[in-house]
């Protein structure tokens, strides 16, 4: 009885938070109408020129090849591997790369897909996003490596960093087990839901990256409401918290600290992390698998702590 009234006691404290944060949020932006559509308007012109062109495509053509159902059978030969450190099927290989080559939330979305096609079990879907979950090099080498940093070394070493942190991060979750796991369908079945639907994948790819600018967009307004709390904060910190809020934004005030290693090292936490906006954007994508959001988030500050420790070492080495 204790504890259902703990649940219950938490569950009425965690509505009215959200409800106090919603009224502040509301309040803001009748306060400076003005202000606030802008960064609506920033929020999506920052989706529309980095994020549909360079994501979306790939939703599409990834979504695609997993119909095809060819990838099981390419990928089987990495059987070993993927044994070996991660305890997932082999195609869990070909997911990884797609989601490095193409970055946040294509990795999540596949991830779900996967798991409706049947192609993988809710356990190793809870296993791969620990790993599957990347952004990519355009983002990291080019945006803020070259862009931010104006230094590619930068940007490579970020990236390295990056991808050894998900290698890790994948292994420190490799145990991890569904409670309401269920085995895998027969091959007819798998047949039937691989059976390829150009309507039902445009329609999927749209309302996904629809979402993601939806989110974004949203975000833009959180960080301008806080903006008047955060600069009350050392500027470090400040810049450090936008991050844990938005990437992208933390990561071009962070390029700027005069302490040059110290920028290093928090810009790859918060690339590993995601920043609350792209967790949200992957979490979206894995409803289908009912992916536990406290545990998404573990693994997310898991391999935003264990890139930040590489890319120190790496520093240090060099």
């Amino acid at each position: 009885m204790k504890n259902k009234h703990f649940h219950k006691s938490g569950q009425a404290f965690s509505r009215i938070c959200i409800l106090i944060l919603v009224v502040f949020f509301i309040v803001c932006m009748l306060s400076q109408p003005a202000k606030f559509i802008q960064q609506s308007l920033n929020g999506l012109t920052a989706w529309a020129t980095n994020i549909l062109p360079s994501v979306l495509p790939f939703m599409f053509f990834t979504k695609v090849l997993s119909a095809l159902d060819i990838m099981p059978t390419l990928t089987r030969p990495f059987s070993p591997i993927t044994q070996k450190f991660f305890k997932t099927p082999p195609i869990s290989i070909y997911t990884f790369a797609m989601a490095v080559l193409s970055g946040y939330p294509v990795g999540s979305k596949m991830v779900a897909d996967l798991y409706l096609q049947g192609k993988i079990t809710k356990s190793d879907a809870f296993k791969m996003s620990s790993f599957c979950s990347t952004s990519g090099p355009m983002f990291i080498i080019g945006a803020v490596g070259i862009g931010m940093f104006h230094n590619s070394k930068i940007g490579y070493i970020l990236f390295a960093s990056h991808l050894i942190g998900s290698i890790l991060n994948g292994i420190l979750f490799r145990n991890l087990k569904a409670k309401d796991e269920q085995p895998l369908p027969t091959s007819n079945e798998n047949n039937k839901k691989s059976a390829i639907n150009l309507a039902d994948i445009v329609t999927s790819s749209t309302l996904s990256i629809l979402s993601v600018g939806c989110i974004i967009t949203i975000f833009f307004i959180v960080i301008a409401c806080f903006e008047p709390l955060l600069s009350l904060l050392p500027q470090s910190f400040a810049f450090f918290l936008e991050g844990i809020i938005e990437i992208t934004k933390g990561c071009l005030d962070i390029s700027t600290l005069s302490n040059v290693n110290l920028a290093i090292i928090l810009a790859s936490f918060i690339i590993s992390f995601g920043g609350i906006s792209t967790i949200l954007q992957s979490i979206t994508m894995l409803s289908s698998v009912k992916m536990p959001i406290k545990l998404f988030v573990l693994q997310k500050l898991c391999h935003g702590f264990l890139s930040a420790l590489v890319t120190a070492a790496i520093i240090f080495l060099i």
